[in-house]
């Protein structure tokens, strides 16, 4: 397995798909995993450290998680099988470590939420990843792009 790190989440024009990036904590190769509104917004305000007025879905889980007793140890991207990624909630507790199969997306929103380390498998990334070039930094312009996204969604808008 090799430790990632989400750098970015962003919207695939012209279809304004989200995909969220995942890069090698020591690499340059860069994972891109397509995935939905709702699971985009959730790992987006908790990148900016918005909370919103109620819980989200990922929110509430990781709430029952904690009450539970057990603690979110790492998230594995474990699998690519007909275009669909498939991942793995490793969660520790008194009896020791119990593997839930999950959504990456969900996952992921799980893992920014209680900073679980990401991983993803070296078949996974030959797979899907690509090299992210020099040009492929993020520009400053870029960065104030996404931060001005985030700063524009409002929490309130997902209370319901």
């Amino acid at each position: 397995m090799i430790e990632m790190k989400i750098i970015n989440v962003q919207e695939v024009l012209p279809t304004n798909v989200p995909v969220v990036l995942l890069q090698e904590e020591t690499g340059d190769r860069i994972l891109p995993i397509f995935i939905g509104r709702p699971e985009a917004t959730a790992i987006g305000l908790s990148l900016a450290n918005q909370t919103p007025p109620r819980p989200m879905t990922h929110d509430l889980l990781v709430k029952i998680v904690d009450s539970f007793g057990f603690q979110v140890e790492r998230i594995e991207i474990t699998e690519l099988r007909e275009k669909t990624f498939f991942a793995d909630i490793y969660f520790r507790g008194s009896t020791g470590v119990e593997v839930v199969s999950a959504r990456p997306s969900d996952a992921l929103a799980i893992a920014v939420r209680t900073g679980a380390a990401i991983y993803a498998d070296e078949e996974v990334l030959n797979q899907a990843s690509y090299l992210a070039d020099e040009d492929d930094e993020l520009s400053e312009d870029q960065v104030e792009e996404f931060r001005e996204f985030l700063d524009s969604v409002n929490p309130d808008d997902f209370a319901e």
